[in-house]
């Protein structure tokens, strides 16, 4: 059974710094691509990073700069640092993991994915 658990999560002021973590288990992903997607209250899921099976990474244009994506293959973990975070931030981040394996395009969509965290709520203050 696959399963893909985030923590990190929290309350943080406008400004400040967070690390999510998301670990899976049940099968490894070191070939293929994992991802952050965010859904805040009333609003669809979003895209907000992938990383590749070869360390690639892409972002939205909203978090370019400010957040960075990384995996441990060993750990079969991926991890996204957030800095400078803002109130529109505020939102459950959900970690993704799948589609094609030894991918060589941007998975940027829901539906790229086959595997889905459970989420953690990020809470930005102003």
């Amino acid at each position: 059974q696959v399963q893909l658990v985030e923590s990190g999560g929290g309350l943080v002021q406008a400004g400040g710094s967070l690390r999510l973590s998301c670990a899976a288990s049940g099968r490894t992903f070191s070939s293929y691509a994992m991802g952050w997607f965010r859904q805040a209250p009333g609003k669809e899921r979003e895209f907000v990073s992938t990383i590749r099976w070869s360390g690639s990474t892409n972002y939205a244009d909203s978090v370019k700069g400010r957040f960075t994506v990384s995996r441990d293959n060993a750990k079969n973990t991926v991890y996204l640092e957030m800095n400078s975070l803002k109130s529109e931030g505020t939102a459950v981040y959900y970690c993704a993991a799948g589609g094609r394996r030894y991918g060589s395009t941007w998975q940027r969509r829901v539906g790229d994915y086959d595997y889905w965290g459970q989420g953690t709520q990020v809470t930005v203050s102003s």
